[in-house]
């Protein structure tokens, strides 16, 4: 074992908590990506999706300093100004089931969290399900989406971290914040792009390992203040519930308890904390 595989593996033992050997295959086990970068895109996703059929290998990722028809979950519109945010993707190629799948939308949380203070010493709050947010204010969001290819299905890992608040509209701006606001100095994108994807291997090797589900699972659950004890209006379904959270299922669903004694196990959903004001107005 070299010294700089040593040191590496070392680390992650100590970040993550897990014995010096599960850390040390983690590390062989990690990939590095290969940046492909592009002035404009419809989608980074998109993208990378269409390099994935063409056989892209895991690690492919596509960076583009603008997107045109940048979108989250659901369809959404992702605002995408040149310059004003990070928007990249990653092809990845789990060789774990898929039903474990769901993970990736969440290593993609804690790898963008990681980044976001290590560069920026920005410390962001994981909202459930893809949100990381700040102060209550969206900094970033992930999307985690599966594609066919002719070598097997793939996942391609969408992120999108807003750096500057110039160029957003006004419906934009009411709701979200940026590094530059946060920190009142301009971001330097490169080194937090070189940050994530390496947060990203990490954590996405840990997948892999023995018991990384539930070393992600504990971490997500650490990193978000989501996680237990939230008072939240959940919407799924077309069905509005309000209740309180009760951490991640071993699967990675988060378990809902509602006000009328229900748990649920929610793997995709409109979820918003709730607040004394939306108590008081509910009262009247």
């Amino acid at each position: 074992m070299n010294q700089e595989f040593y040191t590496m593996s070392l680390a992650l033992s100590k970040e993550v908590g897990l014995s010096p050997y599960i850390a040390s295959v983690s590390c062989l086990m990690r990939f590095q990506p290969t940046i492909i970068r592009y002035d404009t895109l419809a989608s980074t996703n998109t993208e990378a999706a269409e390099q994935a059929r063409r056989g892209a290998p895991e690690g492919v990722c596509i960076v583009a300093r603008a997107q045109t028809s940048g979108r989250g979950r659901q369809g959404r519109t992702w605002a995408s100004p040149p310059d004003a945010g990070l928007y990249f993707s990653i092809v990845l190629r789990p060789s774990v089931e898929e039903r474990w799948w769901p993970f990736i939308a969440l290593i993609g949380a804690l790898a963008a969290r990681d980044g976001l203070r290590a560069v920026c010493s920005v410390d962001a709050d994981i909202k459930w399900p893809n949100d990381l947010v700040v102060n209550g204010r969206k900094i970033c969001g992930i999307l985690a989406e599966t594609v066919e290819t002719g070598s097997g299905r793939a996942c391609v890992l969408g992120i999108g971290i807003n750096l500057r608040s110039a160029g957003w509209p006004a419906e934009i701006a009411a709701a979200a914040t940026s590094v530059e606001a946060e920190t009142g100095a301009p971001p330097d994108g490169e080194k937090l792009l070189q940050a994530v994807t390496h947060a990203v291997g990490d954590w996405y090797a840990l997948l892999h390992a023995e018991a990384g589900l539930e070393t992600i699972r504990c971490a997500w659950e650490r990193s978000s203040s989501y996680a237990f004890g939230k008072r939240v209006r959940v919407t799924v379904g077309g069905r509005t519930v309000r209740g309180t959270t009760r951490g991640l299922e071993p699967s990675g669903a988060l378990r809902l308890e509602t006000e009328g004694g229900e748990t649920l196990c929610l793997y995709s959903a409109e979820i918003a904390e709730l607040r004394e004001t939306d108590d008081e107005r509910d009262s009247h």
